[in-house]
């Protein structure tokens, strides 16, 4: 009954007419798509059109596709309820409190690390003998610190168009430069499964452009100040604009893979150090022109990511905190387009959560049971807002107009399972 309540409330006044999708509103879609792709997501495309060429081209696309569904779920959530994606979780029982709480902490703490030494690789080679990589990634983290705690959505959405455009023109750029075989591109849409490529595809379909940043869509589709069911178009436009920009990222770092990598036999180190490699690489074939340009696309990669988590993470953890505190009715409506949640304590205690604690772990080897701890939770987390984002939207918390239909609920329920298997997969993979 009280979900009833609520609903109505949520929705009353919405405006029946839905506004007219136009690009001039875009913003939040290129947000999320900056934050998802990461510098490990292009090392792992890089890594699968190496080994397989253009074969895998169809999974790239196929995995782009998951995620506008899965985004524009979290979106579509958000406006036709007037509740945050948390308020729909803490709807399913306390267990999903449980869950987010051990996850934002424990995945905060290492993943605050990561994106600092991301962002500082490409800094270190630019600029070589200048400081040393841990005190780049110290620069990194409190730079964005800095950024998120004294600017607004309006500006932060500003810097990541910007920072986007860049990345979209050194990727773009490369691609065109290692003159892909379109022929065979095209032939790679065909779905098939070579030899030994069975996780790499599973990977490219369920890792790229996928992170706590698809549930924190919805949160930045609010902070843009679309707050009722009127948006609707709107953020379905701004919804695929994200996920073909992520697409174009992909199948452009897949083309320089295939045939810069592939035909050469070049192998890549794993994760963020990969890039480095391919930074030498571009040297030696085009020059050390292109080697900068690639590495400035790098570090727009990288940095977009750690200040997109740093912005959009904490305002999902502030929700949490007024919902803990049952303050949920705060965090809703009009005070989410004021940017309440910007200027709240628990925002701003996650932002130096993520950023200062983690420092620790520049300067020490990761302990070996926050590594296990911090991929089990992780694994989780796709799963878990794949399949709660499909019990939500199915249920009487949603209204009936705006309740998943067949196509959503196939791709999300399917979407649900490749990240089971995934999971399981990271699982099996962690060293126990």
């Amino acid at each position: 009954m009280a979900d009833t309540v609520r609903q109505s409330e949520g929705t009353e006044g919405a405006g029946s007419r839905l506004r007219r999708a136009s690009w001039r509103f875009i913003g939040p879609g290129i947000v999320v798509a900056a934050t998802g792709v990461g510098a490990g997501d292009l090392v792992a495309t890089l890594i699968a059109g190496s080994k397989f060429g253009y074969t895998l081209l169809w999974a790239a696309v196929a995995g782009c596709l998951v995620k506008i569904s899965l985004a524009e779920a979290a979106g579509r959530w958000h406006l036709a309820t007037g509740r945050t994606l948390f308020d729909g979780w803490r709807s399913l029982g306390a267990w999903t409190t449980g869950y987010f709480a051990v996850y934002v902490a424990v995945w905060g703490f290492v993943y605050g690390a990561a994106a600092m030494s991301s962002s500082a690789l490409p800094l270190q080679v630019l600029f070589p003998g200048v400081m040393d990589l841990k005190w780049w990634a110290v620069l990194c983290g409190v730079g964005g610190l800095v950024f998120v705690w004294f600017n607004r959505y309006a500006v932060f959405e500003k810097v990541m168009t910007v920072l986007v455009g860049v990345m979209f023109v050194v990727t773009v750029y490369l691609a065109l430069r290692v003159t892909p075989h379109l022929g065979k591109a095209f032939a790679g849409l065909a779905p098939v499964l070579p030899d030994g490529s069975l996780i790499y595809t599973l990977g490219l379909i369920g890792g790229v452009g996928g992170t706590i940043t698809l549930a924190a869509y919805g949160y930045w589709v609010n902070a843009k100040g679309w707050t009722d069911t009127s948006w609707m178009k709107v953020m379905r436009l701004d919804n695929r604009v994200a996920y073909i920009t992520t697409g174009i990222f992909v199948v452009a770092m897949l083309f320089v893979g295939a045939e810069l990598l592939h035909s050469s036999g070049v192998a890549l180190a794993k994760g963020d150090k990969g890039l480095l490699d391919l930074g030498k690489v571009l040297e030696d074939q085009y020059g050390t022109a292109t080697s900068k340009l690639f590495l400035i696309g790098f570090f727009a990669t990288s940095i977009t990511s750690l200040i997109g988590v740093w912005h959009g993470v904490s305002l999902m953890f502030a929700d949490f905190v007024a919902h803990y505190r049952g303050r949920g009715e705060a965090a809703t409506g009009e005070a989410v387009a004021a940017g309440t949640r910007e200027k709240s304590l628990p925002f701003r205690a996650y932002l130096l959560w993520l950023t200062f604690p983690p420092m620790a772990l520049l300067f020490l080897d990761q302990p070996f049971g926050l590594v296990i701890v911090y991929g089990v939770v992780g694994a989780f987390f796709m799963p878990f807002l794949a399949l709660t984002l499909v019990w939500l939207l199915n249920s009487s918390r949603t209204p009936r107009e705006w309740r998943n239909g067949w196509l959503s609920n196939g791709v999300l329920g399917a979407a649900g399972l490749l990240f089971i298997v995934l999971c399981v997969q990271q699982v099996r993979e962690l060293p126990w």
